[in-house]
């Protein structure tokens, strides 16, 4: 058995607390002072480098090992949502209309003990470790707010590895670890459509320019685009959430306005999407005599594993916890995040570990559901993972 993974759970009930402590008191975007100040705790006594943000809550910790010139970053995401916690715990969020409904307040619980193992073991770090613990993960790009503030070269390099652990409360089973090369998660942007008409009484159609009809047909219209311009083994995800226009029945309205979210897997569709959207949008209110203002909103690019840093974490992940401990990940999935940017800039591999509380994690609640709940009896295995691929990482960097 590693050492790692007999030292982690030996910290397991610590690390649950933490956890615990956290998920009680949720807070959103990039502007966490009560989450940052448990971190900040948390770290204190172990001797680390411990720096702030200035523009968000942040917290970067630099720990020195035997040589500094090499550096492997592990990264945390901290932030809530905003959903009121329905889901019956003991520890539930005490914080009405914000909840730990993805997981986040696990990874940080699981980088705290990876921080805590690592300076335990110091000796065997040929190099520096940098522990991100970034706010603003949900819509906030927190994660490009800290690289513009340093945290790639925190240790006074650029970083030579990354990593990081994100849980899953359903799909994967419980205490296994998913990894996959190449593209792992989508891209995510959003498209804002404003038809511009004219209004009118809803008895006389004909005397005004009604937009409702023509955004409906372009709702329709941007997935009929998808499924005859686009190859079906390179996915494009379009998704209207929300769609609002009007205030009476018989008053045709001056506009209607929808926004969607848009998923894509590769580079190259991303950038095709966003310009085939406007300009289809554009072009059917155009047929119609009104016109349309578009915007589309930049949110994250795709999530892309270096190849051999994936597979790398297999071959860890099976010798620490067996075959059944792992498994390929068999296809990337439209979820998005903002550790694509780290992974843009420094090779490395994002990781899912199954979370599920129930044994058929088929049926259990998705993450971002208010109903949503994690074991976090997988923390010391997350900890202990992320533990052993900074050791072995710098070690067996040439």
């Amino acid at each position: 058995m590693s050492t790692f993974l007999t030292e982690a759970s030996e910290i397991q009930n610590d690390l649950a607390a933490i956890r615990r402590h956290i998920h009680q008191e949720p807070e959103i975007g990039l502007d966490l002072p009560k989450t940052q100040a448990k971190i900040v705790a948390a770290l204190d006594g172990l001797g680390l480098e411990v720096t702030t943000g200035k523009t968000l809550s942040s917290v970067t910790a630099v720990l020195r090992g035997s040589k500094s010139d090499k550096t492997v970053l592990l990264r945390a995401d901290m932030d809530a949502l905003p959903v009121t916690e329905l889901a019956d715990l003991a520890y539930k969020s005490q914080i009405d209309g914000a909840m730990h409904a993805c997981g986040h307040d696990l990874h940080v619980a699981m980088l705290i003990g990876a921080a805590r193992l690592l300076v335990k073991n110091k000796s065997q770090l040929n190099g520096d470790v940098v522990f991100m613990f970034q706010p603003g993960e949900e819509g906030d790009d927190g994660a490009g707010h800290m690289i513009k503030e340093g945290v790639l070269t925190a240790s006074g390099r650029k970083a030579d590895r990354t990593y990081g652990i994100h849980v899953m409360s359903s799909q994967i089973p419980t205490g296994v670890f998913t990894t996959k090369p190449g593209t792992m998660m989508a891209s995510a942007d959003e498209i804002h459509v404003t038809v511009v008409g004219m209004g009118g009484h809803g008895s006389q159609p004909h005397t005004a320019k009604d937009p409702i009809p023509v955004a409906a047909e372009m709702v329709s219209a941007l997935q009929l685009m998808i499924t005859r311009s686009f190859d079906a083994f390179d996915p494009v995800v379009i998704t209207v959430g929300q769609f609002h226009a009007g205030t009476q029945a018989n008053i045709i309205p001056d506009t209607a306005e929808f926004q969607a979210t848009i998923r894509t897997f590769s580079p190259e569709n991303r950038s095709r999407i966003k310009t085939e959207a406007v300009r289809l949008c554009e072009s059917i209110a155009q047929g119609y005599g009104l016109k349309a203002e578009v915007k589309v909103v930049e949110q994250y690019p795709v999530t892309v594993n270096n190849d051999a840093h994936a597979q790398y974490v297999g071959k860890v992940a099976g010798e620490m916890f067996g075959a059944e401990g792992y498994m390929d990940m068999p296809h990337a999935i439209a979820g998005a995040e903002d550790y694509s940017r780290v992974l843009e800039a420094v090779p490395g591999s994002y990781i899912f570990l199954g979370a599920s509380v129930d044994k058929d994690v088929t049926k259990s609640e998705v993450n971002h559901s208010p109903r949503a709940m994690f074991d976090d009896s997988v923390l010391y295995r997350g900890t202990a993972l992320l533990s052993e691929l900074a050791v072995r990482s710098l070690n067996e960097m040439v």
